[in-house]
């Protein structure tokens, strides 16, 4: 019972993968990133991010159940990869790199201003 209880609150093991977005999930994100880092939003994004781990999971569930209203505005194959990703247990860190990875692109891409 003990043992049990040592574990019962666990959030994973050295045996899980880290997140690893497919490649069509990875062309997405690029493209959210860039976006984020040219309309210069990378600092408000991360921190929503990070205010926001906690509730990954809930915000890919909500995208699935809005997917057919959200779908009138935003390609629903694109709404389904990105809710997809965000199920994924570290998908959050994931994102905060890859939103870094693009700030650093686009400042060294318009001149470092």
């Amino acid at each position: 019972m003990r043992e049990f209880l040592r574990n019962a609150f666990a959030l994973g093991d050295a045996n899980n993968k880290p997140c690893q977005p497919t490649d069509e999930q990875r062309a997405l994100l690029v493209k959210l990133c860039a976006e984020v880092a040219r309309r210069r939003m990378t600092g408000p994004a991360l921190t929503f991010l990070e205010m926001s781990r906690p509730l990954n999971t809930l915000g890919a569930a909500a995208m699935h159940f809005f997917t057919p209203l959200a779908s009138t505005l935003a390609n629903p194959v694109a709404l389904r990869q990105f809710a997809e990703f965000l199920d994924q247990r570290g998908s959050v860190d994931v994102l905060c790199q890859m939103l870094e990875t693009a700030e650093k692109e686009h400042v060294a891409g318009s001149g470092g201003g």
